[in-house]
């Protein structure tokens, strides 16, 4: 399955790279959340190619900017975006992705993240490790937070959200950096190999997470909510690091 996933993740990647740079349709799902004839392209790809080889699996996807779940037992889960960072792709900024997980009776087991531009496979299965183009990768060994570059997302109604200046205030003050690249995806796939030490976000779906809770998990690091108590990926928030920084991160955002 594995396999599978890694192959349906390139081939709909590819897709993105023949419409990446090209003048697209888009529409709106809010007024900052966009939707492109690209993300619709590539989850028609991942969905017929799921249909064709695991008929009686269900498959969670954003389909035509709408959750849906499709058919299907319910034990086996295929949990999809075809194009995470649709906002940079949409602009020309090379930070987009696809993300494909798989859930077995509640428990991610299957996890690819796939970056078209730079030809990056970032792949885990549970209990075998997490990899990146097949090289096993493994998160940071920065143990503390004034050492750390941390990575996070802007929720598109972070005006709403009271604590959301103070946290990133704070861990501008306590940190080495913090960076935002508009792809969760991709930065939780960077923690897990340990170009970021640390993330945290407010507002994701489970498809943004679900690929790189298990990528982080397997490559040693550790993934919660904001008071470190176990974390769901139908639930947000998350918070997610190496593991030697998180209960500092944790002190900050409970």
């Amino acid at each position: 399955m594995l396999n599978f996933a890694m192959e349906t993740a390139r081939d709909a990647g590819q897709i993105l790279l023949e419409k990446y740079g090209r003048k697209i349709n888009i529409s709106k799902k809010g007024d900052i959340n966009l939707v492109t004839e690209a993300d619709l392209a590539s989850e028609k790809l991942i969905i017929e190619r799921i249909k064709s080889h695991y008929p009686k699996h269900s498959i969670l996807a954003e389909e035509s900017g709408e959750a849906v779940v499709i058919g299907g037992e319910n034990t086996w889960k295929w949990i999809i975006d075809p194009l995470d960072g649709t906002t940079n792709f949409a602009h020309g900024y090379p930070a987009f992705c696809v993300n494909i997980a798989l859930e077995h009776e509640g428990e991610i087991v299957v996890a690819v993240t796939f970056d078209p531009t730079r030809n990056e496979m970032f792949s885990a299965e549970k209990g075998n490790g997490a990899f990146l183009n097949n090289r096993r990768i493994y998160v940071s060994e920065t143990e503390k937070l004034s050492e750390s570059l941390l990575v996070t997302g802007f929720p598109y109604n972070f005006k709403e959200k009271e604590n959301f200046a103070r946290h990133l205030t704070d861990f501008l003050l306590f940190s080495r950096g913090v960076r935002r690249d508009g792809s969760a995806a991709i930065d939780m796939a960077y923690v897990a190999c340990g170009r970021f030490d640390g993330f945290w976000e407010e507002g994701l779906n489970p498809w943004d997470v679900a690929a790189g809770k298990l990528l982080i998990e397997e490559a040693g690091g550790k993934v919660t909510y904001y008071d470190n108590s176990p974390f769901s990926i139908y639930s947000p928030p998350i918070l997610a690091s190496n593991g030697l920084i998180h209960d500092e991160m944790s002190d900050i955002l409970k």
